[in-house]
């Protein structure tokens, strides 16, 4: 494999620096195209709280899977792995060069290792297991699935409540436990073994610092104001668009859960919890190769380029 095959995958926490960082490997390619790994930035006129790039970050470089999810849809990793590989096939059909950028991990290891051929949502099913959720909360739900399919419970955190939803959901639909399924997955598409992944690794108190500010910009910009137009357009309160950090706690502060310098403490404090989590993925990926900084670093663009083309 020549280094003009490679697929790099830019990944690693949020607020780390990953979109400034494509887009400088875009156009030191000079024919570079990002793809959007990210779990949020898919959804139309979810705005605010996402850090989708704007015209002038992108510099003029393509970037695909962004803003083309209706929020009133429940979007999956397969649906996006299936999208993505269609975008790898035609940007290199094209003679582009694929950059893959986001710290969605369970997406990009869906594309890499295909999931098992799972149902689709039973929303009657997906409303009440939210109704429950919302009622008793995740610990609850993490208890009916270490009930009815251990192998899953026991690796799946007790507050991920929609990986375990999902995992109640197949085991209700099907009769089967998903831990059971999971390893009867399809094979992996051609340009798997050509993926590799990069990640970010800045220092942690920076990070923190970082995302705390990013937390409070987003409700000086009007995240409010948003969550509110979009549920007076009547998109879903339960709706996997507005389940991510920032909306979830605006719903609340709505719903008079919480005041509002509550809804910024916690936005910031799950956007920490999340980018914990996003470490303990990705050091999970045995082939991952890390790069100590922030994406805008020099120092770290000149690691990254080196790594691919030694």
């Amino acid at each position: 494999m020549t280094p003009q095959d490679i697929i790099p995958a830019i990944v690693g926490p949020t607020a780390s620096g990953k979109t400034e960082l494509g887009v400088k490997l875009a156009l030191h390619f000079g024919n570079g195209e990002v793809i959007s790994c990210d779990s949020v930035q898919i959804y139309k006129e979810i705005e605010i709280a996402t850090a989708k790039p704007t015209e002038e970050e992108k510099k003029g470089v393509p970037h695909h899977l962004i803003d083309y999810v209706s929020p009133h849809t429940n979007y999956t990793a397969a649906d996006w792995a299936y999208d993505a590989a269609g975008m790898i096939k035609k940007i290199e059909g094209r003679g582009g060069r694929p950059i893959i950028v986001g710290g969605t991990g369970f997406y990009l290891r869906t594309l890499m290792r295909p999931l098992f051929d799972s149902p689709k949502t039973d929303v009657a099913l997906r409303q009440r297991l939210v109704k429950l959720n919302q009622v008793k909360g995740p610990a609850h739900l993490h208890r009916m699935l270490a009930r009815l399919d251990p192998g899953a419970a026991s690796s799946i955190p007790e507050n991920d409540y929609v990986r375990t939803m999902r995992a109640l959901e197949v085991r209700f639909q099907t009769g089967s436990p998903i831990s059971e399924l999971q390893p009867k997955r399809s094979a992996p598409p051609e340009f798997a073994d050509r993926i590799r992944l990069f990640v970010l690794n800045p220092p942690r108190a920076e990070l923190y610092v970082r995302i705390d500010r990013r937390a409070k910009r987003h409700f000086d910009l009007g995240l409010v104001e948003e969550v509110q137009q979009l549920l007076a357009r009547g998109v879903p309160p339960d709706s996997n668009a507005l389940g991510s950090h920032g909306y979830r706690r605006v719903r609340e502060f709505l719903s008079g859960k919480r005041t509002l310098e509550s809804a910024v403490e916690k936005t910031a404090q799950d956007v920490r919890n999340y980018a914990k989590r996003q470490f303990t993925w990705f050091r999970k990926e045995a082939s991952a190769r890390w790069i100590e900084g922030f994406g805008g670093d020099p120092s770290v663009f000149e690691e990254l380029v080196r790594l691919i083309d030694p």
